[in-house]
C-alpha cells in the first residue's frame, strides 16, 4: 500500500481556515466600527438637529415674551384709561347734581334757620348754622330726610345760646342721594 502522507494538506487547510478565520474577524471588525461610526454620525446630527430646534423655540419663546410684556403694558395702560373714562364719565354724571342740591338747600330750609357754612367732602355734607328752636332744627332735619338729593340728616351739634335772643348753632351731616329717577338715568347711561 502506498503510504500519502496528508498531514500538509491538513496544515494547509488549517492555514487556509485561519487566514478566513483572520479575514472575516478584521471584516467584521471593519463593519462593527464603520456601524459605530455611521450611529455615532447618525445619533451627532440628531443631537445637533434637536439643539438646532431647542435654540429656535428658545428664540421663538424670547419673542413671544417680550410680545407678552408688551400686551402686560398695554393692558395696564388700558386699564389706567378705563379708570379715567370712568372719573370722567361719573364727573359728566354728577355735574347737574351740584345744581339740584343748591336748589334743595333753598327748598328745605324752613323759616328760622340760618346756613352759615356748607362743607362737602365725598358725599358727605356738614351743615353749620343758627336755628331761632330746636323745634326747627328738628324740622329742617325732616326736610332733608324728604328731601330727594340729601339722605340720613344727622345732628352732630347744638348749642343753645341764652341772651335777649334765644338761638341754637347747630351742625348737621348729611348725605348727597340721587333721586330714583336719576339713578335710572345713571345705569342707562353705563348700560350704553
Amino acid at each position: 500500500m502506498a503510504h500519502i502522507n496528508l498531514l500538509p494538506w491538513r496544515e494547509e487547510q488549517r492555514q487556509e481556515q485561519t487566514r478566513q478565520f483572520a479575514t472575516m474577524t478584521g471584516l467584521s471588525l471593519l463593519l462593527t466600527a464603520a456601524l459605530v461610526f455611521l450611529v455615532h454620525v447618525t445619533v451627532e446630527n440628531q443631537i445637533n438637529h434637536q439643539k438646532f430646534r431647542n435654540k429656535m423655540l428658545q428664540d421663538e419663546i424670547a419673542t413671544l415674551d417680550k410680545a407678552l410684556e408688551q400686551i402686560a403694558k398695554l393692558e395696564e395702560t388700558k386699564a389706567e384709561l378705563l379708570a379715567r373714562m370712568d372719573v370722567i364719565q361719573s364727573l359728566q354724571q354728577r355735574r347737574p347734581q351740584i345744581v339740584h342740591l343748591f336748589d334743595d338747600f333753598v327748598r328745605t330750609v324752613p323759616e328760622g334757620i340760618f346756613l352759615n357754612q356748607i362743607t362737602q367732602n365725598a358725599d358727605q355734607l356738614t351743615i353749620k348754622g343758627v336755628a331761632e328752636s330746636n323745634g326747627r332744627v328738628s324740622a329742617y332735619m325732616r326736610n332733608i330726610d324728604a328731601s330727594d338729593w340729601m339722605a340720613t340728616p344727622k345732628l352732630k351739634v347744638i348749642k343753645t345760646k341764652k341772651g335777649a335772643q334765644r338761638s341754637s348753632d347747630f351742625t348737621l351731616i348729611t348725605s348727597q342721594s340721587l333721586p330714583p329717577s336719576a339713578d335710572k338715568n345713571t345705569n342707562a347711561g353705563e348700560g350704553s
